[in-house]
């Protein structure tokens, strides 16, 4: 397929040099999306239908056999040898059961090694004399070691998971799932479904998925590409609002302020405070007459404008053309017929102009959120009613500043920024944007993303348990709100695939502390996993306890305090073993990586050392989020976990 691609000539089928460019881009893209990848099989299962799919259901109908993989495959003739996972005639893969087989009679895994076929498994659904069982190849294919990126799991994806997947375009979805239920992957594969059923569409208005951090988004971003799909845009939160250098921190009283859904009406308050009323009339000379429109007469021109509830800048834009049609109606009742390059030209005149500058200035984002910062009148002015008087002292900066250049802006202010920004141009909608680790957003951020999607859906993606910023998500009823999709569907999953039963089950005990009335995670695994607390002296042992877990298949990940990484680092290379930093890919020879305990959600090791765990919670500036923290640390194992410790550990897990 890749060399029919490559071999097309375009040469004399486009009408101009832009065209053949265009279509050259997107033969270029055909033949990367059609790339072989390594260890990666093009078919993972087969479905024996007992008669065609949309064919009469007769008797003696002849059945239809199809294989399922991760893209369609066809033959030099054109005809499919593989199904895409995604089409309609793949579902029953997914959903299909002893209960319901779906008019399937026999439903084959495939396993395979490094790519090779090396094992077959069937299930004969429709014969009621085989009981119902569990596969053997799809236990070990969730229990597979974890060794580089993230992988799809196309080959695995569960009823429940299947669900959320094919859900439509039209709606938002809020899935709700702790550690290890696949969550991360759900989103990602609803992704590749959504540009699958509705090509054409996302396809003109674009798909998005947001990410907690960069080591995140690295360690994800081979998922989509390996499903063929490579037009999706990966960003975080901050690079969204990136319209100022962020160099600055907030402190944490300071940041649960600013990222309050109430700044947004400070905000508007404080933009629209600019609107001065007219006082003057403004005289066009044209010619040899001048027209004159009162006062009063533009003040109906403002206040019509402010009462539709445009975006500042679309009125500012809206009003010089408003007045200049005022000028041709004077014109038409004087006899004269003025046409739309009349009211073009009268727009443009130096009085319409000044007027404009006067009655409605030009407002630059970024100067109008330090003036809120540093101005404390300003501040009061607009913040009446809506902040009190500690709250705004906790925004105001303890210094002037001369400029937006000199500032330290914080994140949380960059996001102001974007508000403000929004409230005087639209921010460009999407079609889908899918927002991964929701929970840690405060009120503002989830404006800043929901702006990205007003005309489109989007898929929230997080576990309360795991929020670990002083303004986690308390409900996600609250989040949909903030992001403009109130009527999202919640959904929950609670079969956990990744986290050893073991391991969970300790990590559970912090559940009733952070999340009370939560659901734990119920692990689907058959191996209970590794799991041992190790008292230790020191970092040396730390250091042994990687080194034993090294002589073991898979990744290893070390994870401490952010305070305490320094040090660990610096043991590690006395002892002679190499790691990487969080989101670098492993490889056979460097398993290794030290993670920040600020910097570990989302990611997953086969087996993970846990630094220290008094230290986690203690690093945090109180102890639910410290204990939140622990419980994200404790739950990114695939395998085993040691917990190595000195000091006494936390109460909650005793």
């Amino acid at each position: 397929m890749r060399e029919d691609v490559e071999a097309l000539d375009i040469s004399d089928v486009t009408a101009n040099w832009v065209n053949a460019e265009v279509l050259s881009r997107q033969i270029d893209e055909r033949i990367k999306a059609l790339a072989d990848l390594s260890d990666t099989p093009l078919f993972f299962g087969r479905l024996d239908y007992l008669h065609a799919p949309g064919a009469e259901q007769a008797e003696g109908a002849e059945g239809e056999r199809f294989y399922i993989g991760r893209r369609h495959v066809h033959d030099g003739e054109g005809d499919p040898m593989v199904i895409d996972w995604r089409a309609p005639v793949s579902q029953p893969f997914y959903r299909a059961s002893k209960k319901d087989p779906m008019d399937v009679a026999l439903r084959r895994r495939f396993g395979y090694t490094g790519g090779d076929l090396t094992a077959y498994e069937d299930e004969h659904l429709s014969d009621p004399q085989e009981a119902a069982r569990t596969s053997r190849l799809l236990q070990q294919e969730i229990e597979r070691p974890r060794v580089g990126p993230m992988r799809d799991i196309v080959a695995t994806i569960q009823p429940e998971q299947d669900e959320i997947v094919r859900s439509g375009l039209g709606g938002t979805v809020c899935v709700q799932g702790g550690p290890g239920t696949g969550k991360t992957a759900v989103g990602l594969h609803r992704v590749a479904y959504l540009l699958y059923a509705h090509r054409e569409r996302l396809a003109r208005t674009g798909t998005l998925v947001i990410g907690p951090n960069k080591s995140f988004l690295h360690y994800i971003e081979q998922v989509l590409p390996a499903l063929g799909e490579l037009t999706v845009r990966q960003a975080t939160v901050d690079d969204l609002v990136a319209h100022v250098e962020v160099r600055g921190t907030d402190e944490a009283p300071a940041a649960v302020v600013k990222g309050d859904a109430r700044l947004a009406e400070v905000l508007r308050r404080a933009v629209y405070s600019h609107v001065r009323m007219p006082t003057e009339p403004v005289v066009v000379v044209r010619g040899s007459r001048r027209w004159r429109v009162p006062a009063y007469e533009l003040e109906d021109i403002v206040r019509e404008l402010l009462d539709r509830n445009i975006r500042y800048g679309a009125a500012r834009e809206a009003l010089p053309q408003r007045i200049a049609h005022a000028v041709l109606v004077q014109m038409e009742r004087s006899g004269e017929a003025p046409d739309d390059r009349v009211q073009d030209a009268v727009a443009r005149t130096s009085a319409v102009k000044a007027a404009v500058k006067e009655i409605w200035p030009p407002v630059d984002p970024a100067k109008l959120v330090l003036r809120l910062l540093t101005d404390a009148d300003f501040l009061a002015a607009h913040a009446d009613g809506i902040l009190d008087e500690d709250e705004q002292r906790t925004i105001l900066w303890a210094k002037p500043v001369r400029s937006v250049k000199s500032a330290r802006w914080s994140a949380a202010d960059a996001v102001l920024i974007d508000e403000t920004a929004d409230i005087v141009e639209r921010t460009h909608s999407l079609g889908h944007v899918v927002l991964d680790e929701a929970q840690d957003l405060s009120p503002m951020q989830y404006r800043a993303v929901g702006r990205r999607c007003t005309t489109g859906s989007a898929t929230v993606l997080g576990d309360l348990a795991q929020g670990t910023t002083p303004w986690a998500t308390r409900s996600w009823g609250e989040a949909l709100a903030h992001l403009g999709k109130a009527d999202g569907v919640i959904e929950e999953l609670t079969a956990g695939f990744r986290v050893p039963t073991d391991v969970i089950a300790y990590a559970s005990r912090l559940l009733p502390h952070i999340a009370p009335g939560l659901a734990p995670v119920a692990s689907v695994r058959e191996n209970p996993g590794f799991f041992d607390l190790r008292p230790v002296a020191g970092a040396a042992d730390v250091v042994a306890a990687c080194a034993e877990l090294l002589r073991r298949e898979g990744s290893v990940g070390l994870i401490a305090a952010d305070a305490r990484v320094a040090a660990l680092a610096s043991a590690l290379t006395s002892a002679g073993l190499s790691y990487l930093d969080p989101g670098e890919e492993t490889t056979a020879e460097t398993r290794l990586t030290l993670v920040p305990a600020s910097l570990a959600k989302g990611l997953e090791y086969d087996y993970v050392v846990l630094d220290e765990p008094r230290a986690v919670v203690e690093g945090e500036p109180d102890e639910r989020t410290g204990l939140r923290r622990l419980y994200v640390a404790l739950t990114r194992a695939v395998s085993g976990l040691i917990v190595a410790y000195a000091a006494a550990l936390p109460g909650q897990l005793v």
